[in-house]
C-alpha cells in the first residue's frame, strides 16, 4: 500500500511513513552517497540494465531527500530564480514525492557526460521519451507529464520518474492517467479464485494491497474451507456490492453422511454420529429441497443476534435462539454418492448457507450430514472460468470488468445535456421505459444508476 501514497501540494506526507520502508544508500551521478527505497532501487537497476542494451545510459541524480534538503533546494532556487518561478518547480517542504524514497530524478550520460542543468536535460527529451516507452514494464510512470499540469499541480518533468509497482503502473499507462487521477477514477469488479484457507476478508486485503486502494469489499462471504468465485469491487465499484450479493450463487459440494461437527463443516468438532442406513434415497431427498423455505442459520456465522455475532456466542459457549431465514435452492442435483458421501449442484438464492442446506438433508435422510468441500462455480453472470488467481492479479494477468458488464440493467449513453443533469442528480423524465434501474454512462465511464420512481427516474447511485 505504501508504493501507492500520494505526495502533493495538497497532500503532506505523514510522519510515520518513512517506518513503512527500507532506505538503502547508493551513489548518484555526481558519485555522492544518496538514499533511495530499496524495492525502487532493484526495479531501477532492472531498467538501467534494460536501456544500457539500447544504448542509453542513465543515473540517478536524486532520490530520497529529507525535510531539511527540500529546504535547501527551494530556498537556492529562489536565490536563483525567484520566489515565483521556485514555488512552480520546487515542492514544499514535506509535500515532496522526494521525501518517499520512491521518486527518482534520472540524467542521461551523452559523450561521458551528465547533464548539468534543466537546458541540457531538455536537450535529450527525445530520448526521455523513448524511455518512457519502457517504464511499465519495470513498475515506474512518469510523474509529472506534458498536458497534465493542472491535475499534478507541477509543469512536465521528463526526468522525474516514481515507482509503483508493475500491475499499477500498467494501468497508469493504459489510460494515459496520473496518479493523482488513478487514486480518483480507478474503480471495476474483479473475479477472484479464492484458494482453500484464505478468509474473504484476506483476499480483500490482498486486492487492497496490490491495487493500492483502500476501499474494496467481497459481494458474498466464502469460508476459509470454500474455494471459487469471490467477486470483488473496487473503487466507486463498491456502490452495487448490494446488487452483487443479492444475485443466485452456483455451488459444487461434497458431504461425509453419518457426521454432525458444531460448525456443519469438517473442519468443526465432531460432536455426533450416526449410522448411515442403507438404501437411502439421496437423489430424490435433494430434489425435495428444490423449493423456498425458513432456513436456520448455522451457528458459526456473522449474523447478529443481539449486537453479537452468532459465532461469538459458540466460542463462549453461551446459547442463543438460532435465527432464520427465508431462501431459495433454485436447482439441485447429485453428481456422485457412495454408501456415506455423495457430492451435488445446487443454484441458490442470496443468502443461502450450503451447510445448513446439508445438515438439513442429512436430517432428512435420518442421520447427520458434515460438508467437507465447497466449490461456488457461479455468482450472477461470472462463472469460473472467468475468475483469476491472486497470483494471476500480481503478475498482471486479470481482467477488470466494469459496472456496466456485471449488472443486468439497461445502458443508456448519454449527450451533454443528460451528463450535466445527472452529474448534478437532477431527475430524468423516464422517456425510455424503464421499470427497475438503468445504467447511465458516457464512452469513458459510468455516470450513475438510476431507478424508477412514478414517470421519471431518479439517482439510486451517483458516480461522478
Amino acid at each position: 500500500m505504501y508504493k501507492t501514497v500520494l505526495v502533493n501540494k495538497d497532500n503532506k506526507i505523514k510522519e510515520n511513513f518513512l517506518k513503512k520502508v527500507e532506505l538503502i544508500e547508493v551513489k548518484s551521478t555526481e558519485e555522492k552517497d544518496i538514499l533511495i527505497e530499496k524495492e525502487t532501487y532493484n526495479a531501477y537497476q532492472k531498467l538501467a540494465e534494460f536501456l544500457k542494451e539500447k544504448g542509453i545510459i542513465i543515473g540517478i541524480e536524486s532520490a530520497y531527500r529529507s525535510v531539511e534538503y527540500q529546504q535547501q533546494i527551494y530556498d537556492e532556487f529562489v536565490i536563483e530564480y525567484g520566489k515565483d518561478y521556485a514555488e512552480q518547480v520546487v515542492a514544499p517542504v514535506g509535500r515532496s514525492e522526494h521525501h518517499t524514497g520512491l521518486a527518482i530524478d534520472i540524467n542521461i550520460k551523452t559523450n561521458g557526460k551528465w547533464q548539468q542543468n534543466h537546458e541540457e536535460l531538455f536537450s535529450q527529451e527525445e530520448t526521455y521519451k523513448e524511455i518512457h516507452n519502457y517504464l511499465k514494464d519495470f513498475g515506474f510512470i512518469l510523474r509529472y507529464p506534458k498536458s497534465k499540469e493542472d491535475v499534478t499541480g507541477y509543469p512536465y518533468e521528463p526526468w522525474h520518474i516514481r515507482y509503483i509497482g508493475k500491475v499499477i503502473a500498467e494501468i497508469i499507462y493504459k489510460n494515459n492517467w496520473t496518479l493523482e487521477e488513478y487514486k480518483n477514477e480507478f474503480s471495476g469488479v474483479i473475479a477472484v479464485n479464492k484458494k482453500q484457507g484464505m478468509t474473504s476478508f484476506d483476499v480483500v486485503n490482498e486486492i487492497s494491497h496490490i491495487f493500492g486502494i483502500k476501499k474494496v469489499g467481497h459481494t458474498g462471504t466464502l469460508d476459509p474451507l470454500a474455494e471459487g468465485v469471490l467477486i470483488v469491487a473496487i473503487g466507486k465499484a463498491t456502490k452495487i456490492v448490494e446488487l452483487l450479493t443479492a444475485e443466485d450463487k452456483e455451488y459444487i459440494a461434497e458431504v461425509k453422511l453419518g457426521l454432525m461437527t458444531d460448525t456443519y463443516d469438517i473442519t468443526g468438532k465432531i460432536i455426533r454420529e450416526k449410522t448411515v442406513q442403507e438404501n437411502i434415497d439421496i437423489k430424490e431427498t435433494l430434489k425435495s429441497y428444490q423449493k423456498t423455505y425458513q432456513q436456520e442459520v448455522p451457528i458459526y456465522s456473522a449474523i447478529k443476534v443481539n449486537g453479537k455475532k452468532l459465532y461469538e456466542y459458540a466460542r463462549n459457549n453461551k446459547e442463543v435462539q438460532l435465527p432464520k431465514k427465508e431462501v431459495t435452492i433454485k436447482k439441485i442435483e447429485l453428481l456422485e454418492e457412495t454408501k456415506d458421501t455423495f457430492k451435488f449442484k445446487s443454484l441458490v438464492s442470496k443468502g443461502t448457507y450450503i451447510r445448513s442446506l446439508i445438515n438439513d438433508v442429512g436430517n432428512s435422510l435420518n442421520t447427520y450430514a458434515t460438508m467437507t468441500s465447497l466449490l461456488r462455480t457461479k455468482q450472477g453472470k461470472i462463472n469460473l472460468e472467468a475468475t483469476s488467481t491472486l497470483e494471476d492479479i500480481k503478475n498482471n494477468n486479470y481482467r477488470l470488468y466494469m459496472i456496466e458488464e456485471v449488472l443486468d440493467y439497461p445502458v443508456i449513453m448519454v449527450d451533454k445535456d443528460l451528463e450535466f443533469k445527472i452529474s448534478n442528480g437532477q431527475k430524468i423524465k423516464n422517456i425510455y421505459n424503464i421499470t427497475d434501474k438503468v445504467i447511465f454512462k458516457t464512452n469513458k465511464k459510468v455516470l450513475g444508476i438510476y431507478q424508477v420512481e412514478e414517470n421519471n427516474l431518479k439517482v439510486w447511485k451517483n458516480f461522478v
